[in-house]
């Protein structure tokens, strides 16, 4: 089995790469830190495994398509895509700067929209895949002070949802993750307790399992908050 994973370096993507690496999956790791992707790469390593490593700017068109043409012969099919690259900036929506959207906008949704429908179309001609779209919370209801953000990621959603409508007949899975406040690094400093939020490794667990349910089911959304935030 092979998976494609991008922002794989923190986080939820981290945090889902090894679990999926654990289970023997092959994996294609995306994110913009070269140095980052080496020592996990590094961290996994295993000769009877395939992980391929591809540094790439995703807020740029250009290099995600290249990233595309690359790995189309290298890796061959993907059994799982796992859109998680994405950028949270707060700020008001009326007084943030344009390029505060126009950024979010390009790694929260564009991005998954041309990694999705590259591997959507060879998923649609197997009959067979899974992707996942991490997407938050905020895809719902706007969160306070996270206005491009919010739009962003209620676009992602909207994109789930297509994508899900499109590939369902072609026995394609698609799922949205909608977490609440997960430990990453957008929460680095902070004095909150661990066990306030949602660990990446519980998005990690609950995705493998999706992805052991039987063959005619799909979950199409994941709600996952913290009990006690």
């Amino acid at each position: 089995m092979k998976a494609v994973i991008t922002g794989a370096t923190k986080g939820i993507g981290r945090a889902i790469a090894i679990k999926l690496w654990q289970q023997g999956y092959q994996l294609a790791l995306v994110a913009r830190g070269l140095k980052e992707l080496e020592q996990l790469r590094d961290e996994l390593f295993d000769a009877d495994q395939k992980i391929l490593i591809y540094s790439v700017d995703c807020s740029i068109k250009e290099e995600v398509l290249k990233f595309l043409d690359q790995i189309d012969s290298a890796f061959g099919f993907a059994d799982v895509l796992v859109n998680n690259v994405g950028a949270y900036i707060p700020g008001s929506l009326l007084d943030e700067d344009d390029e505060t959207f126009e950024m979010q906008q390009s790694l929260n949704v564009n991005a998954s929209y041309y990694i999705s429908k590259f591997f959507g179309k060879k998923m649609r001609s197997e009959h067979r895949g899974h992707i996942f779209n991490i997407c938050s919370v905020a895809s719902k209801a706007p969160v306070e002070n996270g206005g491009s953000y919010s739009v962003t990621k209620a676009a992602m959603l909207s994109l789930n949802n297509v994508l899900r409508q499109e590939l369902a007949p072609h026995n394609v899975k698609v799922t949205a993750f909608l977490p609440g406040s997960t430990k990453t690094s957008s929460w680095e400093g902070t004095t909150i307790p661990d066990e306030k939020f949602v660990q990446p490794e519980d998005i990690a667990e609950t995705l493998y399992t999706i992805l052991n349910l039987s063959k005619g089911v799909n979950v199409d959304e994941v709600l996952i908050t913290p009990l006690n935030f």
